[in-house]
């Protein structure tokens, strides 16, 4: 069963998977760090980054998906309270995807377990 674009739970769901993706990364890191942490020598291109960076993409692709979801599938203007949550939604998808990539980003860049 599919929500309908103009739920309201949509408006959390992006930050939701946002905050979870977040956890889960900076906690894996950690963990990895601790377990088996990887050469420094090596730099940024290590096994911890490459998976890192290689469970972002889903979550990006996911959030991008749900956000073309809400905006293609807008209900017509004479229901602006749908209308408005679908588009607010869209947005804060959107919002969601940048922030994870915008989090993501220092993975190419910065050697773990510094």
């Amino acid at each position: 069963m599919r929500i309908p674009s103009w739920h309201p739970l949509h408006l959390i769901i992006g930050l939701t998977v946002w905050a979870f993706w977040f956890t889960v990364l900076y906690g894996g890191l950690s963990v990895a760090c601790k377990v088996l942490p990887p050469d420094p020598a090596q730099g940024a291109v290590n096994w911890i980054n490459i998976v890192l960076w290689l469970a972002t993409l889903p979550v990006v692709g996911a959030l991008a998906w749900a956000a073309r979801y809400c905006a293609r599938y807008t209900p017509d203007p004479a229901q602006p309270n749908r209308r408005f949550v679908a588009r607010t939604s869209a947005g804060l998808y959107l919002l969601s995807a940048f922030a994870t990539i915008v989090v993501a980003v220092p993975v190419w860049f910065l050697p773990p377990c510094l």
